[in-house]
This record gives C-alpha cells, sequence and structure tokens, in this order.
C-alpha cells in the first residue's frame, strides 16, 4: 500500500512555542505529527525532546523536571537535554539504548523554533526573518490560535486578503480591497503579493488608527517564505501625501506576524503578532489592537476550520482557482518542492533564505 503524500516538509524551522510559554515546566506540544515535550533548563535554555519514555512510552510530559533532566512519571527513569537516559531504578547499569530523540531548537524573533527533520541540516540562519517582534522601533503582541485545520489553509488565507471584504467587513475590510488590482512575484523560497488602495475610504479599524480624515492610499504587501511564514506589511496613508513612492511619514504602518506549524494533517498552531511603529510607547493601544485583532482572526478560524470539514466530506473534489489565488498557488508550488526534495526528488531549494 502506497503511503500518503507528505503535507510539510521535515526539513525546516517551526515554531513551537512563544517564548514566555516555554518556562521551568513541562509543556506538551505536537509538530508535525511528532509529539514533543518541551522545557527550560536551570540556565534558560530551551529544550525539545521526544514525549514517550524509552521504557514504556508513557509521556514525558506527565513528568516532573530534576534541575535540567526530565523524570518519568510511571518508573522516574530520568533524561537529560540531549535525551540520554541518566537514572534508572533498582539498576546501577543503565541500558545504552535508553534514550529519547532530542530535536535542534532555536530561541528568535519571540519565538521558540523547532527542526523536526535530519538534525545535520538544522541551521539557525534558516530561522525565518521576523525580526519586527523584538525591534525597539515596533511595538506590538500576539498570540497562538490551535486551529482545527490542515496549515495550508491558513496560508491560503493570509496569501489572498480579499476575503477581507468579506469576513472582515465590519473592521478591516471594504469593498476596495476585492476589486484592487494587485501584483505576484515569486523567488526560490518566496512569493510576495503587492496590492494598493489609492484613494479610497478606510475601513473602521484603518480610520481610527490614522486619526485623519479623508481618503486614504492604503497598501498590503505579503511575503511568504518556505514553508510556512507569511509578513504582511500594511498600512495607510493620506492620499496625496507620497505613500505608493515611498514616503509613508504621514501614515501609519503594521507588519503582521504569522508563522503556522503543522501539529498533524489537519491541526496546526497559528502564531501571529501584530506590531507597528507609532505610538509605539502606549502599552494600551498594544492591548486595544491585539484584542481587535483577535476577534479578526477568530473569523478567520471559523471559516478555515470549516472549510476543513467540507474538504473532508468531499476527499475528491477538485478546487478551481480563481486570478486571486495567484499568491497561494506559488507558495503551495514552493511548499510542494521541498516536500519533492525530501521525497528523493525534484530539485533542491537554495540554502539561504531570500
Amino acid at each position: 500500500m502506497t503511503a500518503p503524500r507528505p503535507r510539510f516538509p521535515l526539513n525546516a524551522w517551526y515554531a513551537a512555542a512563544w517564548d514566555a510559554e516555554v518556562k521551568r515546566e513541562l509543556l506538551p506540544r505536537t509538530i508535525c505529527n511528532k509529539k514533543l515535550v518541551l522545557y527550560r533548563t536551570e540556565d534558560d535554555r530551551a529544550v525539545a525532546l521526544e514525549d514517550a519514555c524509552w521504557h514504556r512510552l508513557v509521556p514525558l510530559s506527565m513528568g516532573r523536571l530534576r534541575g535540567n533532566e526530565v523524570q518519568c512519571a510511571y518508573h522516574g527513569l530520568r533524561f537529560n537535554e540531549r535525551g540520554r537516559c541518566t537514572h534508572m531504578p533498582s539498576q546501577e547499569t543503565i541500558n545504552p539504548s535508553a534514550s529519547v530523540r532530542s530535536f535542534p531548537v532555536v530561541e528568535k524573533h519571540r519565538f521558540i523554533w523547532v527542526w523536526p527533520g535530519d538534525p545535520a541540516l538544522a541551521d539557525p540562519a534558516l530561522v525565518p526573518d521576523l525580526h519586527w517582534n523584538h525591534d525597539p522601533a515596533w511595538a506590538g503582541d500576539g498570540k497562538v490560535i490551535h486551529a482545527a485545520c490542515d496549515y495550508r489553509l491558513i496560508v491560503d488565507n493570509l496569501m489572498d486578503l480579499t476575503h477581507e471584504t468579506f469576513i472582515h467587513g465590519s473592521s478591516i475590510g471594504n469593498d476596495a480591497v476585492a476589486e484592487a488590482p494587485f501584483d505576484v512575484s515569486h523567488g526560490d523560497r518566496t512569493a510576495t503579493v503587492t496590492r494598493w488602495m489609492v484613494g479610497i475610504e478606510p475601513p473602521p479599524f484603518w480610520r481610527a488608527q490614522l486619526g485623519k480624515p479623508g481618503l486614504v492610499d492604503r497598501w498590503q504587501i505579503i511575503r511568504f517564505e518556505a514553508p510556512c511564514t507569511v509578513a504582511i506589511d500594511v498600512g495607510v496613508a493620506p492620499t496625496g501625501t507620497g505613500a505608493p513612492e515611498g514616503d509613508r511619514s504621514q501614515g501609519v504602518s503594521m507588519v503582521v506576524i504569522n508563522t503556522i506549524t503543522p501539529a498533524t494533517d489537519r491541526a496546526c498552531h497559528y502564531f501571529w503578532a501584530n506590531v507597528r511603529d507609532y505610538r509605539i510607547g502606549e502599552q494600551r493601544v498594544t492591548t486595544d489592537i491585539r484584542d481587535a485583532i483577535t476577534k479578526v482572526f477568530r473569523e478567520d478560524e471559523i471559516i478555515v476550520e470549516a472549510q476543513q470539514r467540507a474538504i473532508d466530506e468531499h476527499p475528491d473534489h477538485v478546487f478551481y482557482n480563481l486570478n486571486i489565488d495567484a499568491g497561494a498557488m506559488w507558495a503551495r508550488r514552493v511548499i510542494d518542492r521541498m516536500i519533492d526534495h525530501e521525497l528523493g526528488g525534484g530539485v533542491p531549494l537554495r540554502v539561504a533564505a531570500e
């Protein structure tokens, strides 16, 4: 029987948690169909181990920390941060095969990143660039959504923002989004969708952020980086003040940070943040925007989870693409190339991200 085609590559960095989620306690999390347990050592380093004791497969996340080691809740076997067993009950000799897998970990841009594939390929330089999330020139916050859908459905959603007109009409969307032309470009590991809306009425959210009357020029520059990170440069400026030509000084800018990690074939962890370059010292603004965007993304979550249920009910349905799907199509092609390469075919992607 032929194994089903994988839905995600393994040789990639995936966000496993926000940095603040990983503490001096055991955090279970499923990444790419692999059950992991995350924790911090006494000197604050993040660790990711296979969440199954070598002895009887009891989840290590049910145990407790003993110094830098995890002690299994069932028989007390202890494993260090490299996954090696250091203690067995009632015996001095430790079976040399007693170990659990340890996964490469990088802490960067306020996320804990895990590499579920070949550890020899885990180059920290390949962590997606989301520097805005900790840059002092920007301020913001975000959350994680545990969504019951294929992670690619969220990538599709982010690469085509025309849905804002119909799903988010009371906040960030209006007719201009669906009607404005856009350009699509792509690279070896990336796809970019650029849309400018010139001389439009601002939707409610953006009118409040700008705090000025009149028409605006609005931009959405969506950049996908394989396999599942999307950074969206968005903002508005009063019409005629030069934003399309590169002068945004009269407007307000944000970057919507999105990185989506497969949990299973039909579930994912959606990490997002919304950061801005104005009023950066005002925590109330940060909280208000985070709460507003939480409601917006909840609307997306409802849609993609309903879509996943429908896909499961109609497994043979063939989807047809519209012009607005161009960015999502390129993103999927890049993902497929990564999977093909891991399966032993196709052209390898360049080592460094663009």
